[in-house]
């Protein structure tokens, strides 16, 4: 099992209706298989075994559950929810602290990890900078950054425009979950996807980009500590 570091005060996570609508949203499984599909997308199948993986934003793990099904090992998460971290069935090492501070030393880690948690932030573009300097300063050269995260594609605005129509969202449950998840974070939510440039710019500053694609509603990422 797991064990939990707390290197700062733990955070309440989303409530209660948030919460609800993700678990109609997507069951564990199937989030899982969808994180392995990302993770191969990017190459993961040809990652050396034993670099060391951070996954931020982990939230209940299920990114590091499909890390460690594709034969990686020395994998840790970081949330700053210890209740949704408590969720974690596994045996990766957890922290609860900020991504903005991140609990590890300078040059330590192989590959950070982030699976749709940026966009949560809530002041932008300061905690952005913040998180990425962050992941900057952790990665060994030649470390690897990974992103994937919601944006402002024609698919987006369709789905969200359907997510819209009431006789949607009764017709499709997994629609109206997603209608209440977006209802309840919509500051931090609009706030990302209308700062595209911006986001660009930032990851570009920290990183070498090896590849930049925006589609079906997400921005997938990927790129090398630039020294």
């Amino acid at each position: 099992m797991s064990t939990i570091i707390r290197t700062t005060t733990a955070q309440l996570c989303c409530d209660s209706e948030w919460e609800a609508a993700y678990r109609r949203f997507e069951t564990p499984e199937e989030e899982i298989r969808k994180f392995v599909a990302r993770l191969n997308a990017f190459g993961a199948s040809s990652w050396p075994k034993y670099d060391q993986i951070v996954e931020i934003f982990c939230g209940r793990g299920n990114g590091l559950k499909a890390l460690k099904q594709l034969g990686f090992q020395r994998l840790e998460g970081v949330d700053l929810s210890e209740k949704l971290l408590l969720q974690y069935e596994g045996d990766a090492q957890c922290y609860v602290a900020d991504c903005r501070k991140l609990p590890f030393e300078d040059g330590s880690r192989d590959v950070v990890i982030v699976q749709g948690g940026m966009h949560h932030l809530p002041l932008l573009p300061d905690d952005l900078n913040a998180v990425l300097k962050e992941v900057h300063r952790i990665l060994r050269p030649g470390g690897r950054f990974y992103a994937v995260e919601p944006w402002r594609t024609p698919f987006l605005t369709f789905v969200h425009f359907v997510s819209e129509l009431s006789l949607a969202r009764r017709l499709w449950d997994k629609l109206d979950a997603l209608a209440v998840m977006t209802e309840h974070e919509r500051t931090t939510y609009e706030q990302w996807l209308g700062r595209g440039p911006e986001i660009l710019s930032l990851l570009d500053h920290y990183f070498v980009q090896n590849s930049s694609t925006q589609s079906w509603g997400k921005l997938r990422y990927a790129g090398v500590r630039r020294d």
